[in-house]
């Protein structure tokens, strides 16, 4: 009986340990990773291309500039398509743990406004229906906007084999406020443009896993070089440009 009630005991200590390391593992601005000095002023453009069997075909430029002062960030990203008007998001959190403060996002077909604190209010227009929805949710938990997870990757302590997860809010309109999960699936060290790189595999609740995106980090200066999107049938790249 005793030893039975100790087996009991021990199962039990292991499965809180299981959890509580579970937890630990997802980054939030309550607990997380981030490593502040990498967090630095920049600004850097990246061209977008379709890839269509061997053929890469330009469809745009990324333009991305971070502002860091003492207590903020701003990320602001800029997308430029022939003919199309800017497509804009801006990001602004607080330092050092990247608590979200505010997000917007403007493009041809919607605009986006969200202020973040104990409820998540803003409004969301759509463009094409001309309806405009007021946005008020109640927020209970810990997350970062979703726009700044991207540049977060390569603001955690890369190593090979690293894999975590990333609690962020996305609105969609369809499915209203949410607070969902992005992952590191996997981290490599390796070679691109003869620069030594991270090589690290995200997924997203955004598209529910389905959509892969493969960021090469240069592990000297921390910069982006390159995105790879693989959307199953159809695949896109972003390289920086120097």
């Amino acid at each position: 009986m005793k030893s039975t009630k100790s087996f009991v005991l021990i199962v039990a200590f292991s499965l809180m340990c299981l959890i509580l390391n579970a937890q630990e593992n997802i980054q939030s601005p309550k607990q997380n990773e981030i490593i502040e000095s990498l967090i630095k002023n920049e600004v850097y453009e990246m061209n977008w291309f379709a890839i269509r069997d061997t053929a890469k075909i330009e469809i745009g430029k990324v333009f991305t500039e971070i502002s860091k002062t003492k207590n903020k960030l701003i990320v602001t990203t800029t997308v430029k398509m022939r003919n199309k008007p800017d497509w804009v998001d801006e990001t602004i959190a607080e330092l050092p743990k990247l608590k979200p403060v505010k997000h917007t996002s403007v493009n041809m077909q919607r605009e986006i406004t969200l202020n973040f604190g104990k409820q998540t209010t803003g409004d969301y227009l759509d463009k094409i229906g001309d309806k405009k929805t007021e946005i008020k949710e109640e927020t209970a938990g810990d997350f970062f906007d979703s726009n700044i997870y991207p540049q977060l990757i390569r603001w955690l302590p890369l190593k090979e084999n690293y894999k975590t997860e990333i609690s962020i809010f996305d609105y969609n309109p369809m499915t209203k406020a949410g607070i969902i999960k992005a992952n590191i699936t996997n981290t490599k060290k390796g070679f691109y443009t003869n620069k030594s790189v991270w090589i690290v595999t995200v997924t997203d609740d955004i598209s529910q896993n389905k959509v892969i995106s493969t960021y090469y980090i240069d592990s000297v200066t921390n910069q982006f070089l390159k995105q790879e999107i693989d959307m199953g049938t159809k695949k896109m790249i972003l390289e920086k440009v120097y």
